[in-house]
């Protein structure tokens, strides 16, 4: 592979990445408000749904890179929205963990349905191989992200 074509490359998947964080950005918004939530809201019930055992409110304050008191808030309004639920640490009774309520509201089920579909016809499209390219890639770059916004968030 030539640096020409090389360079050409990198610049391409450059703006191909702008264009589908930009895509994300605003699908999370239209996602958001379709179920009346905030952005973050919606983003924090996402990265909940992900984790193994239910989190703290710190814990969410780390995911999320809110401070504790806006995670505090962001749990109080999820947990009037139904989506989430307090319950006492096994391990603490000083703490309690936050975890996603046993079932999703009839309008995010609804509202998941057809982007649901949609992404799982577009990976239909890619061998394992490239799959397996495709995680390497949203891996590292959510590490890179997630150290970026950390740094950006200490100055």
């Amino acid at each position: 592979m030539s640096i020409e074509n090389r360079e050409g490359l990198l610049a391409a998947v450059t703006v191909a990445a702008r264009r589908q964080h930009a895509a994300y950005t605003l699908f999370n918004q239209a996602m958001a408000d379709r179920l009346g939530l905030h952005p973050t809201d919606l983003q924090c019930v996402s990265l909940l749904g992900l984790e193994p055992e239910p989190l703290t409110t710190g814990e969410i304050a780390e995911l999320t890179g809110l401070t504790s008191g806006s995670a505090t808030r962001l749990v109080d309004r999820l947990e009037r929205a139904g989506l989430v639920e307090r319950r006492p640490d096994a391990h603490d009774r000083r703490r309690t963990r936050v975890s996603l309520t046993a079932r999703r509201s009839p309008e995010a089920e609804a509202a998941w349905e057809a982007p649901g579909s949609a992404f799982a016809d577009l990976l239909a499209e890619f061998t394992d191989e490239e799959l397996a390219v495709i995680e390497r890639y949203l891996s590292h770059s959510t590490r890179v992200g997630s150290a970026q916004a950390a740094r950006l968030r200490e100055r």
